[in-house]
């Protein structure tokens, strides 16, 4: 069950530092615990269910693994996120390290071997191509098209295509992964708990970019030290007083979980209450030295497409996207 009013509870003294706690938490100085907003809390490390999903043939790559965290009600919730990684279809890489495929340019890609995943049998074929910061899942008219090929690092970006009519949806689910797990952070910059950030771009051969005009919803985000920075405001569920600084001692941080809905890739699922997306520059997202970006700007930033997440790019770690193309 959950709540939106603000409820007090007292806070015992000796808490173990991995126990679950139900949307109420936050321990202030003065020992209760207060929380308002509408997400589970969970706190401390997540139990490993899969040490490493992806193995990195050529060179290395950060461990993806997955775990599940229980909350006081009993919920179990999936770190970072449940997705479709081991079943889904794979995305054509244009770049990606690991397998080995590195071309300087998009004349080094046979962009026609790529296969069409047919939607609608009398529509158009639609060239996409996707850079994603790390994750990515993309549905089209709620049918899973591809899945990203590397669920964390080393960067990668990959090339769609997909043969439908307008009007159509497109739904994506992004995935900032984390090391580790329940934690939303990775061992970086000098610190064992360090949050890494997120990040989309796209376009599309029939014009369509990533923009403003897409919806962006939160569904995670951690590391959080501090509850009483959330808070949520016409369906925005904002974090942006909330810390982005590593730490050596972040074992104990909470994360905020919202359950996905089950149709919420679907053609006619109602989005109409999700925040607009928040757009973010190639220096925030930090890929100028990156070679799956820079290689194909022209198809990217050089097509007039933009970064894309939620209003915290940092912590805010499983974000669903979706967009109307009229």
């Amino acid at each position: 069950m959950k709540f939106n009013s603000q409820r007090i509870i007292p806070l015992p003294s000796a808490i173990a530092l991995t126990m679950a706690f139900s949307p109420l938490a936050l321990a202030s100085s003065d020992g209760v615990v207060e929380y308002s907003g509408s997400g589970s809390i969970t706190q401390g490390v997540a139990k490993t269910i899969e040490s490493n999903i992806f193995e990195c043939a050529n060179g290395r790559s950060r461990v993806a693994g997955i775990g599940e965290i229980t909350d006081a009600e009993g919920n179990v919730w999936t770190v970072p996120a449940k997705n479709n990684y081991a079943t889904g279809p794979k995305a054509v890489d244009l770049y990606e390290g690991c397998a080995n495929i590195t071309p300087k340019s998009l004349a080094d890609v046979d962009q026609d071997s790529v296969p069409v995943v047919v939607i609608d049998p009398d529509g158009e074929e639609v060239t996409g191509y996707i850079f994603a910061d790390n994750y990515f899942e993309l549905y089209i008219n709620g049918t899973l098209v591809a899945v990203d090929t590397v669920p964390f690092t080393p960067f990668n970006s990959n090339i769609v295509k997909f043969k439908v009519s307008k009007p159509y949806t497109i739904a994506i689910k992004a995935i900032d992964w984390e090391e580790n797990l329940g934690l939303g952070s990775e061992n970086n910059r000098g610190k064992k708990y360090h949050a890494g950030d997120g990040g989309f771009i796209a376009s599309f051969s029939d014009g369509t970019v990533t923009n403003a005009d897409w919806k962006a919803q939160t569904f995670y985000t951690s590391p959080v030290y501090d509850l009483s920075c959330l808070k949520e405001e016409d369906g925005r569920r904002l974090s942006e007083t909330c810390t982005t600084e590593g730490t050596d001692e972040g074992q104990d941080a909470y994360a905020i979980h919202w359950q996905t809905p089950d149709n919420w890739m679907a053609e006619d699922f109602d989005a109409s209450s999700w925040p607009q997306a928040t757009l973010y520059s190639e220096d925030d997202i930090g890929v100028n030295n990156k070679k799956a970006y820079m290689n194909f700007i022209e198809k990217f930033s050089g097509a007039g497409a933009s970064f894309i997440w939620s209003t915290n790019v940092v912590i805010d770690n499983e974000v669903l996207l979706r967009y109307e193309v009229k």
